[in-house]
């Protein structure tokens, strides 16, 4: 039997370099596409001397039409995704050894572009944000079962990401069953969310190290704001004399409370206030604290947005910085990938002088562990997150 012809992508010059160069997207400017190609397909990759250089993701919605997949043209079969799950979980069974709370697969990172998987203890909580992976979703989904053992799959497919690859906004279970909420263990507590309901995936897996870090520091009147489910608030409450929680959403302001009683820890205060103006507001009153946290969503969502992003980021990092104790600390994050570590930085170094305050820098974080960023891939490196220490005067 005559296996069917597989579809042929042929890149321009440039498109080849960049994929010699080892960047996995290449654009729509820099492919010739076969007539009746269709999005989802997983094209062979050649380039303008006919050479062949792997095998890539096929999307036609979408500026990034190619994801490369392979750097070769074995089989892209059943045997092939059970393989890239498997070296993925064992990855991460290696990293964090008798912890069940993870990010399992992380798109291209892992070599599935399109696919995001999070592990909550007995639950996952799976994206699939690429044509590609979402025509394949019942064989991931059975191999993602077959590897973990899973009692329950969230598809959390409602990212805004779906829209520009041509694909519907999708959330609900889709094998067995997901109770709400879920509760996994970080570090020595039990966190409560929802998959279905919360932000991201659930939760945010990718600060769950930065989380832990955050409560080394701990001491004194801590800060946590932003505070979501109360990862950082509840970590500093296992060290800090007092924690106030700020967070707009009512939803979230429940959460934080029911999950500080759920570790008996009677120390954290919430606050279901806007963050810049509680900020303000506790300026004026002349409050202090002895660790801040800004956790704040993407300010900049695109490069348009940029410079009112980096105003909004400067104005909670100086509200932040006056009202730190001399040696206090700050934790401070973005997880805007249009802003680069270093616009990350000349923003908090800005911050420092608009605020009269010294800083020295502690730590300069990203993600955990479980979320790999690749090196040719500088958008797998989105979350900043810096500890600085305001110095004595």
């Amino acid at each position: 039997m005559v296996s069917p012809a597989r579809p042929v992508a042929h890149l321009t010059a440039r498109g080849g370099a960049r994929w010699i160069a080892g960047h996995p997207w290449i654009f729509r400017s820099d492919v010739r596409l076969p007539p009746g190609i269709a999005t989802g397909d997983i094209a062979l990759v050649h380039d303008v001397e006919g050479r062949l250089l792997g095998q890539a993701c096929v999307s036609l919605a979408s500026q990034i039409t190619l994801r490369r997949l392979t750097l070769d043209e074995r089989p892209v079969d059943k045997a092939f995704f059970r393989a890239r799950i498997a070296d993925a979980a064992a990855l991460r069974q290696a990293l964090f050894p008798g912890e069940a709370s993870y990010r399992v697969i992380h798109g291209d990172a892992d070599g599935l572009p399109g696919l995001v998987v999070d592990r909550y203890g007995d639950w996952l909580s799976v994206q699939f944000l690429t044509p590609a992976m979402d025509r394949r979703r019942e064989l991931l989904v059975g191999l993602l079962v077959e590897q973990f053992n899973c009692k329950g799959i969230m598809n959390r497919s409602d990212a805004s990401v779906r829209t520009l690859e041509g694909l519907p906004i999708e959330k609900g279970v889709i094998h067995g069953d997901v109770p709400d909420p879920v509760v996994m263990r970080e570090g020595r507590l039990e966190i409560a969310l929802s998959l279905e309901h919360g932000q991201k995936t659930g939760g945010f897996l990718d600060q769950r190290e930065n989380h832990l870090m955050a409560g080394r520091y701990a001491h004194g009147r801590a800060l946590d704001c932003f505070s979501y489910v109360g990862g950082f608030a509840l970590q500093m409450a296992r060290k800090a004399t007092q924690v106030t929680a700020v967070d707009s959403s009512a939803q979230a302001c429940e959460r934080i409370s029911a999950n500080a009683e759920r570790n008996g820890l009677g120390n954290v205060a919430v606050a279901c206030e806007n963050v810049f103006e509680f900020l303000r507001a506790a300026v004026d009153a002349g409050e202090r604290y002895d660790i801040i946290v800004l956790d704040p969503p993407a300010f900049a969502r695109n490069k348009a947005s940029l410079a009112a992003g980096l105003r909004g980021y400067k104005e909670l990092n100086l509200r932040a910085m006056q009202l730190l104790s001399p040696g206090g600390y700050l934790v401070t994050a973005s997880c805007s990938h249009h802003v680069g570590e270093q616009a990350f930085e000349d923003m908090l170094r800005a911050a420092a002088a608009d605020a009269g305050r010294d800083a020295q820098v502690l730590e300069r974080r990203g993600a955990g562990r479980d979320h790999p960023v690749l090196l040719a891939l500088s958008e797998t490196r989105y979350l900043k997150c810096h500890v600085l220490r305001m110095v004595q005067p």
